[in-house]
């Protein structure tokens, strides 16, 4: 499975869902809601009413070393 590149992801909206984050990270969904749910996701999880949702800056800076 591929994920999508930096690229892509850059075109993304400024939060997604857990479960399209997860692509970005390789991992499957039900492990990215579980990282969540524990606080542990490797990128910034704000809430938006009872809906987890994950920044795309911060997904692009965890998956690009910070050299955006």
């Amino acid at each position: 499975m591929n994920g999508p590149s930096l690229d892509e992801i850059r075109a993304w909206p400024a939060t997604v869902n857990p479960a399209t984050a997860a692509t970005a990270f390789g991992i499957s969904r039900a492990y990215a809601y579980e990282l969540v749910k524990r606080g542990q996701f490797p990128a910034k999880t704000i809430s938006v009413g009872s809906k987890a949702r994950i920044l795309t800056s911060s997904i692009l800076a965890a998956l690009d070393g910070g050299t955006q």
